[in-house]
């Protein structure tokens, strides 16, 4: 069991480094984070059950660092710490331009939408994965990455549509679809 469990956590360090800038955006505190990460898992490799998804429940914990140490601190720091050449390696002066202006869009998207793109195009986690990893249902997963795809496509288009501040509540879900079923029940 613990050669499975170590083989499964080195399988997955190189998702979990890209989670972790998706998160941090800083290189170092990306290597922290997994490293944090890693220790919080070994320290508590008892309580994961075989068979269950090994990459959700680490990304889990992943997340959780992320958050935790995100209270611990009291001032909020800078994001933008992601070196330019993170986007472009060995590109053209105009890719650089491009991937610049596609990392400044990625970095106005909400947190939740941009960590669930990343997750979803960068790591090839499905959007069961996604949705067990960030602990929200697999339409919110699939609707974060659909509303974030969707505006970088308008950030980059130059149309300036604003960028939704969270999710719709559940109750909002709820009262939105009543009055849909409400206006099609009496239409029919």
């Amino acid at each position: 069991m613990p050669n499975e469990f170590h083989a499964q956590l080195i399988t997955l360090l190189p998702r979990l480094r890209v989670q972790a800038l998706a998160l941090t955006r800083n290189r170092a505190a990306a290597e922290d984070l997994v490293q944090d990460a890693v220790a919080n898992a070994l320290a508590a490799q008892d309580s994961f059950t075989p068979g269950t998804n090994f990459a959700a429940w680490m990304h889990r914990i992943l997340r959780n660092r992320f958050i935790s140490t995100l209270r611990k601190q009291r001032d909020t720091t800078d994001i933008e710490d992601l070196p330019a050449g993170a986007f472009a390696v060995g590109a053209t002066h105009e890719d650089r331009l491009v991937l610049k202006e596609l990392g400044r869009a990625v970095n106005r998207l909400p947190v939740d939408q941009r960590e669930a793109l990343f997750m979803v195009v960068l790591q090839g986690l499905s959007y069961e994965e996604v949705a067990g990893a960030t602990g929200c249902a697999v339409g919110t997963a699939k609707s974060r990455v659909f509303r974030a795809r969707r505006q970088l496509q308008a950030w980059l288009m130059g149309e300036d549509r604003p960028t939704p501040r969270a999710e719709p509540s559940r109750a909002e879900t709820s009262r939105h679809r009543s009055a849909e079923l409400g206006e099609n029940s009496g239409a029919a």
